[in-house]
């Protein structure tokens, strides 16, 4: 389940010859973590590159925009489909903890803790699910 974490203790004797015990919690925040770095960075890359040449410089006639058939052709092949991928999926997941943090901090929501996890995590995992059965 996401968020859920056990205990972990550490035993080890103090100063004064007494043992002293510290719990600390595991979690899977560094995964998530992981995928909101990857996505961030991806995303930072490569989307104002693609906004540019399609939003901007080709409808403005800068560039002759690609033909239907030619950006098909770009996307049968494997390697193009697993750029389109990782770039789509995590920036669902980069988008998703932005999000989730955003509810937890500005809104105050931490009492959802994991309702909100589920619904913004499994929100980038349908949206991946969904980009993966389009491509291929």
């Amino acid at each position: 389940m996401l968020g859920s974490s056990f205990l972990v203790s550490s035993i080890w004797p103090t100063s004064q010859g007494r043992e002293h015990t510290v719990s600390a919690k595991k979690s899977n925040d560094p995964f998530f973590w992981t995928l909101f770095g990857a996505g961030g960075a991806l995303s930072a890359m490569l989307i104002p590159a693609f906004l540019f040449l399609f939003g901007i410089a080709t409808p403005l006639g800068w560039v002759e925009g690609p033909a239907y058939e030619s950006v098909k052709m770009v996307l049968l092949h494997p390697l193009a489909r697993i750029v389109a991928f990782f770039l789509v999926s995590l920036s669902l997941f980069h988008g998703a903890h932005r999000f989730r943090f955003t509810l937890y901090d500005g809104l105050q929501l931490k009492h959802l803790f994991q309702l909100i996890a589920v619904i913004c995590y499994g929100g980038a995992l349908a949206g991946s699910i969904v980009t993966g059965y389009i491509l291929w």
